[in-house]
């Protein structure tokens, strides 16, 4: 039916997505959250003069969802029938050579001391530190059992690996134990025909511990996100709107290049990427503007620095608002809340500025998304609200 009702016009829609933005009552904190508690004068001024709140339920009530899934659903794929891989998004965000039958993950540098994980990210080591790392690696690790081995330095402690081979599966479990203070996991074939690919990722993961076991505090790697190339419906094509996706981080860069999104370079701060927006706001109709510092807050239990995010995103707003796009959707893909550091099955509060006339007159924080007009929504529900506000949507029936 959605096509049916597809409208050709310029009119433009942008999502501003501050991931993990959604929290609960912080305990030392008069129980607010940090989006109760910034000072955010430009968002919630267009919150209480031209915007509906609501929330948005990323995959289904009590699901806790990843960031692939939590972005799928927001441009309206359903995520359980649409299913991306981490590895694909991570290494399709650093512009590696992605091919079919490639096996793709995403990794981490960690810290592991008699086995077990004490840090999962080790200490957010600079990417200065990941590159010299991952060339060391590079140098030493060129294949497993005749499967060549690509890996590519991101951010922070983070790279990417791509198995290049005959007869690998994605049909691995994550070799990640995903908290801290447990013991060091590997990876295990979750289906027939997979076995190959696991002695392969353990393999590897061996030879990089051996390779790092001097160093101080990055001496092992974890893989997880294991996934090959997908079929996956264009976003241009499901919505006829030209799309551009403008991302600091490597991964939602990879997102929107699995939907074909136009990605450009890589911005060096949010300035750069209001300018980036600014420069190509006339040759589309849709833009995804992703925002990271939400959820590293969030991650590292910093009510403080999830604060200061949400008011570091309020003094570039106006960059963005004066635009004047015909709907500004600002919400996140999923919850992350300080007291619990880590993504969360919590619905996730949304503020739609439209043009309609429409406004619940309250300002941008949970409590009133509750109680907002747009009601809980599932999130892969989103596009199609978006586009009717964004007048992108012909009437249904006579």
């Amino acid at each position: 039916m959605m096509d049916e009702l597809l409208l050709s016009n310029d009119n433009k829609v942008i999502f501003l997505i501050l991931d993990g933005l959604g929290d609960i009552p912080n305990p030392g904190f008069d129980l607010k959250t940090p989006l109760e508690a910034a000072r955010k004068p430009n968002m919630d001024g267009l919150a209480a003069k031209r915007g509906v709140l609501g929330r948005i339920i990323p995959v289904g009530t009590g699901i806790t969802p990843g960031s692939g899934p939590g972005h799928l659903s927001l441009f309206g794929y359903d995520p359980v029938t649409n299913e991306i891989g981490r590895g694909v998004l991570e290494v399709l965000g650093l512009n590696m050579d992605l091919r079919n039958g490639d096996l793709a993950a995403r990794a981490n540098f960690c810290t592991i001391r008699e086995d077990v994980v004490t840090d999962r990210r080790a200490g957010r080591i600079p990417t200065e530190e990941t590159e010299r790392l991952c060339a060391m690696i590079t140098a030493s690790v060129k294949e497993v059992e005749g499967v060549e081995v690509i890996i590519k330095p991101g951010k922070s402690h983070r790279f990417a690996a791509i198995f290049r081979g005959a007869g690998l599966s994605d049909k691995l479990t994550d070799a990640d134990p995903h908290k801290d203070n447990k013991p060091f996991a590997y990876t295990t074939a979750k289906a027939k025909g997979a076995e190959l690919a696991a002695r392969v990722v353990n393999d590897f993961i061996d030879r990089v511990r051996d390779l790092l076991k001097a160093e101080p505090v990055a001496n092992g790697a974890l893989l997880r996100g294991f996934s090959q190339k997908p079929d996956i419906t264009p976003f241009t094509k499901k919505y006829r709107m030209k799309a551009l996706a403008i991302a600091t981080y490597p991964m939602y860069r990879g997102i929107a290049k699995v939907l074909g999104m136009d990605v450009k370079d890589e911005p060096g701060s949010y300035e750069e990427a209001v300018d980036i927006l600014k420069k190509n706001y006339n040759d589309y109709q849709f833009f995804f503007f992703h925002v990271k510092e939400t959820d590293v807050a969030g991650e590292d239990g910093n009510f403080e620095a999830k604060v200061k995010a949400i008011e570091d995103v309020d003094k570039f707003l106006p960059g963005i608002s004066a635009l004047d796009p015909q709907a500004l959707i600002i919400t996140g893909d999923h919850s992350t809340p300080c007291p619990l550091k880590g993504h969360s099955w919590h619905p996730v509060p949304l503020l739609i500025v439209t043009k309609t006339g429409e406004t619940d007159g309250l300002t941008f924080h949970e409590k009133n998304c509750i109680v907002g007009s747009a009601g809980t929504i599932y999130s892969k529900e989103l596009m199609s609200l978006a586009l009717a506000h964004g007048g992108r949507l012909d009437k249904y029936g006579a």
